[in-house]
């Protein structure tokens, strides 16, 4: 529990929450405090003005200080007057006080004697705009505060107030504890699907809930389980297909050297023949499959030159003119001069041979082959297309896929082993390009692969590389 992120976060709240009531605990302590002994201090100077007037107002009666030996209580009632906080009565004698009365002269009057030299404020009894005398309090202290009615305040509201504070941070413990709960909700619904989705368990998905951050998060993930969940499979049909490929060469020549070892069949020139086919298919579908995976990783050499499209489809069409012959298809070549980009010669052979081998393979004598290489704007354009049959519309995306081949019409009778155009898609995104695939106007299959010209090609190159 103690390293669980809701206690961590509990914690955190806590703290910062009994930080900010002890801090607002202080401060208001500190804020009584500084009223209260300014309110102190103003009552107790209102209180020696009021007994100044008092005394003064006796004083202009008698004409002078003799009534105060007289009569004590009189010095008494104008206390009580002063200090509406003094029993009406004497009891016990004079009670301790705070201010002593002397005449003009120094001499003592009333009130608790002073030591010699001691500190004390001074206050005239002022009569016909004279002092006839003077009242002496010792000097105000904040921290003395000696009525026991503001003691008893005091005590009361500073115990207020970490009451208050002790029950502030109790219900800053509950509201930290719901907070940690509530927050932590979307966190640990995606710390379970993170431990199932490292499980292997690449369905699992999580709710989205607010457009926050952690929403934002939760979308990340969703997105991420399926990016595995779909590689997984690729990975799976992947190995299957490859699995299959291979199995039907080695069962191939497996069968034929079992018949040589049975004597069924004779070791002639033919069997030979037959045998250094399914080798050569066998080796062909090795050089793709390793090929394609260097083309995957990205260390494929290109060898980037600047070239003729034209002079590209001349060469790949006339290497394979004669077999289309043979296969009952004609061969039509469309290529515009001048069709300047910049690429890898081999690469781009490598490209076009490709998609005349696909179409040689699965279009149906008699039929039709036409090759077209053209500008169209900033890009140039090569295009290949074939008659029947041709592909349904939901399959077209999936024809660049490693080992994909359309079962019904394009189907392994056909040879091949599915990697030609997952090559050639990797051979156009190397020049900065683009593959496509859709239905022909000859009722079979177009392929079009879309580069940039060489002026944009380089220009790009220049900017990227910061030259």
């Amino acid at each position: 529990m103690r390293s669980s992120i809701a206690f961590k976060l509990f914690l955190t709240i806590l703290a910062s929450c009994i930080v900010v009531a002890l801090a607002m605990g202080m401060a208001v302590r500190f804020s009584f405090d500084s009223g209260f002994d300014d309110y102190v201090e103003k009552r107790e100077q209102q209180q020696l003005d009021t007994l100044s007037q008092l005394l003064a107002a006796d004083y202009a009666e008698a004409g002078h200080w003799g009534f105060l030996a007289d009569r004590r209580d009189r010095w008494w009632r104008s206390l009580r007057l002063a200090r509406r906080d003094l029993p009406s009565e004497r009891r016990h004698g004079e009670p301790p006080l705070r201010v002593t009365l002397v005449d003009q002269q120094g001499r003592w009057l009333a009130g608790p004697p002073l030591r010699p030299g001691a500190e004390v404020r001074r206050l005239p009894v002022m009569v016909d705009g004279r002092p006839v005398g003077w009242l002496l309090s010792p000097p105000f202290f904040p921290q003395v505060v000696s009525d026991d009615i503001d003691q008893q305040f005091q005590a009361r509201q500073l115990r207020a107030t970490w009451v208050i504070v002790g029950l502030s941070v109790l219900l800053a413990a509950l509201v930290s504890l719901l907070l940690a709960r509530v927050l932590l909700v979307p966190v640990r619904r995606l710390a379970q699907a993170t431990h199932r989705l490292a499980g292997g368990d690449y369905q699992a998905r999580v709710r989205v809930g607010a457009p926050d951050e952690l929403g934002r998060l939760a979308q990340d993930f969703n997105r991420l389980a399926h990016s595995l969940q779909r590689h997984e499979q690729w990975r799976r049909e992947l190995l299957a297909d490859v699995s299959h490929e291979l199995r039907t060469p080695l069962a191939v020549l497996r069968g034929e050297i079992e018949a040589l070892e049975d004597g069924l069949r004779p070791l002639d020139a033919a069997a030979l023949a037959s045998l250094a086919h399914e080798v050569a298919r066998l080796s062909s579908l090795i050089d793709d499959l390793y090929e394609l995976s260097l083309a995957d990783v990205g260390a494929l050499d290109y060898h980037m030159t600047a070239l003729d499209l034209a002079d590209i489809v001349a060469q790949a069409s006339a290497a394979v003119r004669e077999r289309f012959e043979r296969h009952g298809l004609s061969l039509r070549v469309q290529a515009a001069p001048g069709l300047a980009l910049r690429g890898d010669r081999q690469r781009l052979l490598q490209l076009a041979g490709n998609l005349l081998e696909n179409s040689l393979r699965y279009t149906d004598a008699p039929g039709r082959v036409e090759v077209r290489a053209l500008r169209q704007g900033d890009d140039v354009v090569l295009q290949v297309a074939d008659s029947a049959p041709g592909v349904s519309a939901d399959q077209l995306p999936r024809l660049f896929q490693r080992l994909y081949r359309v079962e019904a019409s394009r189907s392994r009778q056909h040879g091949g082993a599915g990697l030609g155009l997952a090559i050639c898609l990797r051979i156009v995104q190397a020049h900065g390009g683009q593959l496509l695939a859709q239905a022909s106007s000859l009722g079979g299959l177009l392929i079009e692969a879309r580069f940039p010209r060489a002026q944009k090609a380089s220009k790009d190159r220049h900017e990227h590389t910061g030259g």
